[in-house]
């Protein structure tokens, strides 16, 4: 990849919710989750991700977490 090509963005989604064990990734209500957003590298997602998650830190069963898309959609992607 050259200097004049431009980085292809890398598709970060950010949500979380209430979970039924805090060492654990089982959301109790689906239809509860909390979208925050979907971010192009993982920098702003984590900005989003430490926001949200701070927001709740009262709160031992809120739980937010930040999925690589671009992983998903392309996982041969270097």
């Amino acid at each position: 990849m050259t200097d004049e090509t431009p980085k292809r963005p890398l598709l970060h989604l950010v949500f979380g919710g209430r979970v039924k064990d805090p060492q654990g990734l089982e959301f109790e209500n689906l239809e509860d989750i909390h979208f925050v957003g979907m971010y192009p590298n993982y920098r702003e997602a984590e900005k989003a991700w430490r926001g949200a998650s701070q927001a709740q830190v009262d709160d031992a069963k809120c739980k937010y977490v930040i999925v690589h898309l671009h992983r998903l959609i392309d996982p041969d992607h270097k």
